[in-house]
């Protein structure tokens, strides 16, 4: 990395600060594809504002000086209780993005987790990630299901996840606005926009056409999808509205590792995830990109927490963008939490030294804010630290 870039990552303070970052490098159909959430936003607003509902008492007078933010999840253990949640299409936004991050997450001791909706061979970040953690769409068809789960086990996954909340494509007015599809249809807006983002169209796009052809969308199914840029070409999303809990059910024979169930928001569902034999569940609105107006993650973590906390390692994902994000969800039940955009800004900044530079600030966040809250282990954090902020008791 060149010695401008280590000035202007000493610069980045913050998670927040790869946002504006990231908007100048990106070209506005991808930064708006990676920002923007379904319709006017209303779940991603509300994702960030729950941790607003709620506010520390920390106990003081206490020898913090050998705190720790490592954790243990399913029998393996983790530098810190976060790690970096799936996202689609990163290797557009950074050169080899599925594997920057897988990198920089198996070099801090995090899990990943790889999108199904990814450009780069799942198998070729198995054998450079082998902790990182595999993410699936699956349509409501079981030969294509078996295809897929068969191709997970063979590349060698020990986690497979299932995300469940995306019955229909959602409406994501934002993308249309923005200029983004999937494929990407050449256009002359689209030609300015690489033109007019010199650093990206060489660094990125032209250095992976260069390299490895065309992206396409490679881990949907069992066989490889649409590329990413055509003007012909439609995106196969399969039978999702069909997918309902026998095929949970099939998943689950046949997957012999970890299953875990992302998108629950109802406890009865939680409920239902852990008797069909997940082995754990993230509850999530998938970053505000599905129903818009859905409840903050954070919001129906108390009452999935206790239908099924002491049956199954609850996780969440949403909004976190602070130690202190962190220290509340996992004060409010949650084992583990997983963050998503912060590290894709970071790596379509600077690669996988500003995944690494996230992680850094996060991590150090963390053993900050345990300090002040008076503990030495993430696991010492219990319900009776937070309580709601007031005034905002009503609808909590």
């Amino acid at each position: 990395m060149t010695s401008s870039m280590d000035r202007r990552l000493r610069k980045v303070l913050s998670l927040d600060d790869f946002e504006p970052l990231a908007r100048r490098h990106l070209p506005g159909p991808l930064f708006g594809y990676i920002a923007g959430a379904a319709e006017t936003n209303a779940s991603l607003r509300l994702n960030a504002g729950s941790f607003q509902d709620y506010v520390f008492k920390p106990r003081v007078l206490r020898d913090v000086s050998a705190r720790t933010a490592a954790t243990e999840l399913f029998g393996e253990t983790y530098a810190a209780p976060f790690g970096i949640a799936p996202m689609g299409i990163s290797a557009l936004m950074a050169y080899r993005g599925d594997i920057v991050l897988a990198k920089a997450a198996e070099e801090a001791g995090i899990p990943m987790i790889m999108s199904g909706s990814s450009l780069i061979r799942l198998e070729e970040v198995a054998s450079i990630a082998p902790r990182s953690w595999f993410q699936a769409y699956l349509p409501g068809e079981p030969e294509r299901i078996d295809a897929l789960v068969d191709r997970v086990i063979a590349a060698g996954f020990r986690t497979l996840l299932l995300t469940v909340d995306t019955a229909t494509l959602p409406n994501r007015e934002n993308n249309i606005r923005a200029g983004f599809s999937t494929p990407l249809r050449p256009s002359l807006a689209l030609l300015w926009q690489g033109l007019s983002h010199p650093s990206w169209t060489a660094g990125t796009f032209l250095r992976t056409i260069a390299r490895h052809g065309i992206p396409h969308f490679e881990n949907s199914y069992a066989t490889r999808g649409a590329p990413i840029v055509s003007s012909t070409v439609t995106r196969d999303f399969g039978k999702r509205d069909h997918l309902d809990w026998t095929h949970l059910e099939r998943i689950r024979k046949r997957f012999p590792g970890r299953l875990i169930v992302k998108g629950i928001l109802h406890e009865d569902d939680a409920d239902r995830a852990v008797a069909t034999g997940a082995d754990g569940i993230i509850v999530s609105n998938h970053g505000g990109r599905q129903l818009d107006g859905a409840t903050a993650p954070l919001h129906a973590l108390p009452d999935i927490v206790a239908r099924v906390g002491d049956k199954t390692s609850v996780m969440l994902d949403g909004g976190i963008r602070r130690g202190t994000d962190i220290l509340k969800a996992l004060a409010l039940g949650a084992r583990f939490v997983f963050v998503g955009r912060p590290f894709l800004y970071a790596a379509a900044v600077a690669g996988e030294s500003g995944v690494a530079r996230a992680i850094e600030i996060l991590e150090k966040e963390l053993l900050q804010d345990m300090a002040l809250l008076g503990i030495c282990g993430v696991r010492d954090i219990q319900q009776d630290h937070v309580r709601p902020a007031w005034g905002r008791r009503n609808h909590l």
